[in-house]
């Protein structure tokens, strides 16, 4: 009898050594469980309207935040589920998502080059060594946003339907100058929402109440302002206008299209 409960004793405390402790008080399993919800299929007829928008969003402002999370960054859920054949990648020389980038292009992308020049102690010369490092999450300021904002007939409302997402990062010359911003790639956002819905955002509040990327994008919890829409030209707002000028033509076009739907069934 005693041997049996000196092996129960065993396998007890076996058990509570190997198995993780719960940094709370219930699992939480809601927010991997919950399927993504279709989109309803929409047939050409029923668009009365749409319009093609380009935005920034800037991930130092403060409600964007989360973009930032050190526990996972977006950034990092982008480029994971890329490495991992769970999300498909496509090239910055069209945004129309019809150049898929293979396998090694990515790592190519996510891989930042330098050169290191070091000093020999024995005959006083130099050599160069060039150092390959990931590209770091903190050089991704800012994303940008292709949509579609469309009325619907057979609800007679307005709604959007985000297209695609790419992080930009800040390229500068050999003496620290800001040169131009750069876009990485693109990601289809309609083809990552099962990737996104996977991924948990910081719900400030509420950290009962668990939120999603695929949430945040459908939501509209984030922050940003326009700096192009669909024209002949395909031509940027920075292109036409500056300082004050841009803001306020950002933001007529942002106001023309929430008071699209209103003045079409006021008239």
């Amino acid at each position: 009898m005693k041997k049996y409960l000196l092996l129960f004793t065993i396998l007890n405390i076996s058990s509570s050594i190997f198995t993780q402790t719960l940094d709370d008080f219930t699992p939480r399993t809601i927010t991997q469980e919950k399927p993504v919800l279709k989109y309803r299929e929409l047939n050409e007829r029923d668009i009365m309207w749409q319009k093609r928008i380009w935005r920034v969003i800037d991930v130092r402002e403060k409600i964007n935040q989360s973009f930032l999370n050190p526990e996972q960054t977006f950034f990092e859920i982008l480029t994971v589920a890329a490495r991992a054949g769970e999300l498909q990648l496509f090239s910055i020389e069209k945004d129309d998502f019809s150049m898929p980038l293979p396998m090694d292009s990515i790592n190519e992308i996510l891989t930042v080059v330098d050169t290191v020049l070091n000093f020999c102690a024995f005959n006083d010369g130099e050599f160069v060594n060039i150092v390959r490092n990931e590209l770091n999450y903190e050089d991704v300021k800012r994303y940008r946003l292709k949509e579609i904002w469309y009325l619907d007939n057979q609800t007679s409302t307005m709604k959007v339907r985000i297209l695609g997402i790419a992080p930009l990062i800040d390229v500068h010359d050999d003496n620290g100058n800001f040169i131009y911003e750069k876009p990485l790639f693109w990601v289809h956002y309609p083809s990552a929402r099962d990737v996104f819905a996977r991924a948990t955002v910081f719900n400030t509040g509420n950290d009962s109440s668990g939120m999603t990327w695929e949430d945040l994008f459908e939501m509209r919890k984030f922050s940003s302002y326009i700096y192009k829409e669909s024209n002949v030209g395909d031509t940027r707002l920075n292109h036409q206008f500056v300082g004050l000028e841009l803001l306020l033509k950002a933001d007529k076009i942002g106001r023309t299209i929430f008071n699209y739907e209103n003045n079409l069934w006021s008239n």
